[in-house]
């Protein structure tokens, strides 16, 4: 039966490092979680952690790989389904970085700069054959996307409203709806209420 075991964000960068030890070669992690959860900053802290081993790594926010506005928003700018369908461009995550990353070596830093609404102009980075890429961002599983790793940083409801803006509250039944209909169990599941107090699911 699933317990919780209570575990530190060091901890569990430390748990993916264990893990990556036997995966050699190119490979993505997913870090999925709202954006409340802030899944590119624990993406950036494991990231590190990786790096102090002697691995490359690296990290894509899918907030780089919007969709233009006029798509986003096409049904106003707080349609849910928009949100969980339109928003972020994930078959050019696909294209742009998982794919090109194990077939070419290569990657696609951003595609689309959110503030200004522009191509984000970025350069194609070559990946050296030890890379790790972690993908941090909201609704990454449950999308059939080739990752190697999953981890799923979970905010309880209450968390979940209070971390979330109240520009972006419309955001919060998107979430949930995309989870029920698209589920996936993660490699690890992260209770991240607090994340200085964070639990980690184990059979």
């Amino acid at each position: 039966m699933p317990h919780f075991a209570p575990i530190t964000p060091r901890g569990l960068a430390d748990l993916l490092i264990v893990r990556l030890h036997d995966l050699p070669g190119r490979r993505v992690v997913a870090i999925d979680g709202a954006d409340a959860a802030r899944p590119a900053d624990f993406a950036h802290e494991a990231a590190r952690a990786v790096r102090d081993t002697g691995r490359t790594a690296e990290v894509v926010s899918t907030h780089d790989y919007v969709r233009p506005a006029s798509l986003r928003m096409e049904y106003g700018r707080e349609d849910e389904f928009s949100y969980r369908t339109a928003w972020f461009d994930y078959d050019a995550l696909r294209r742009e970085v998982l794919d090109a990353l194990r077939a070419h070596g290569r990657w696609l830093p951003a595609l689309w700069d959110e503030s200004t609404d522009r191509s984000a102009r970025v350069a194609v980075r070559t990946a050296p054959t030890d890379t790790v890429l972690f993908l941090a961002g909201p609704m990454l599983l449950g999308r059939s996307l080739p990752f190697d790793l999953t981890v799923h940083l979970d905010l309880g409801p209450a968390a979940l409203r209070r971390n979330t803006p109240d520009s972006e509250q419309w955001t919060i039944p998107a979430l949930g709806a995309h989870a029920d209909e698209n589920p996936e169990v993660p490699d690890y599941f992260v209770r991240w209420d607090h994340p200085d107090r964070a639990a980690l699911r184990r059979e």
